[in-house]
């Protein structure tokens, strides 16, 4: 019979839970957390962004999906642009300022704004990333189909990187709109918006296209698809799953399940 959990768990605890979960010094890794399901922190949030970086060590990067906490969607007419009397009040996107979207819980706007982090200027995919890779992570990011070719989530597989899973939810797996992106499947749905850019003279008011990553991609999917896709995966044998904290985590390479997804949608999505 298991024993009563910690009083608290610590950074030195998580780093032996993350490492005991295969992270290893030089990664670069992609990190969602339900910080909830850790249980109690000493210093919070932080207590696992320094594990992690303890961990992965000076070579190696972590990474995280931040998007930004604009909130106007529904001023949106149906062309995708900000009605005259509303463009003065919508605060611009900057990388450097602009909040992490809170639905995607605290770790993101930790990450954030933990000293030497690098922020990708696309607003809606943006990333934030700590480590060695940083800059190269986040730098360039196209601001049409951002989950796309030249995106940091390319640039993850692209470095052989990992994705890690600390209790969050499976569908959402941010990786895999990267996998949405290359997959050859008709019907995609598509969106564009205007989207106000902070610039040394003010307000640039640019449209963005984007494939929808609030709905699946094409009709005939479930919601929560991406969960379906990343069971499917750990089913065959690849991943790694175990505990951090309290928190039911899993760690897998970015290229595979990547990979694995391409096909799941190729075979499974229908237009």
């Amino acid at each position: 019979m298991p024993g009563p959990s910690p009083l608290f768990h610590t950074r030195a605890s998580l780093k032996q839970d993350i490492i005991g979960l295969g992270v290893a010094q030089g990664d670069t890794v992609m990190v969602h957390a339900a910080m909830r399901r850790v249980g109690r922190l000493l210093n919070g949030p932080d207590a696992l962004i320094g594990a992690l970086l303890d961990v992965v060590g000076p070579a190696g990067t972590i990474m995280s999906y931040t998007d930004w906490d604009a909130v106007y969607d529904e001023l949106l007419g149906s062309s995708g642009q900000v009605p005259p009397e509303w463009r003065d009040h919508i605060p611009p996107y900057d990388p450097a300022a602009s909040r992490a979207i809170r639905d995607n819980g605290v770790l993101a706007e930790f990450i954030r704004t933990t000293p030497g982090a690098r922020r990708s200027g696309n607003p809606a995919a943006s990333m934030a990333a700590i480590g060695a890779r940083a800059e190269w992570l986040t730098a360039d990011h196209p601001l049409d189909y951002g989950y796309g070719e030249g995106s940091p989530l390319a640039k993850l597989i692209e470095a052989g990187g990992k994705v890690l899973m600390v209790g969050a939810p499976l569908d959402t797996m941010t990786l895999l709109h990267h996998a949405e992106h290359l997959a050859s499947i008709s019907g995609k749905r598509i969106r564009r918006y205007e989207v106000p850019f902070a610039a040394p003279h003010g307000v640039a008011w640019r449209m963005v296209e984007e494939f929808d990553t609030s709905v699946p991609i094409v009709e005939g999917l479930a919601e929560d698809y991406f969960a379906t896709i990343v069971r499917d995966f750990l089913a065959t044998g690849r991943g790694a799953q175990g505990r951090i904290g309290q928190a039911s985590s899993i760690l897998v390479e970015a290229a595979p399940i990547c990979a694995f997804a391409v096909t799941w949608l190729e075979r499974n999505a229908k237009s």
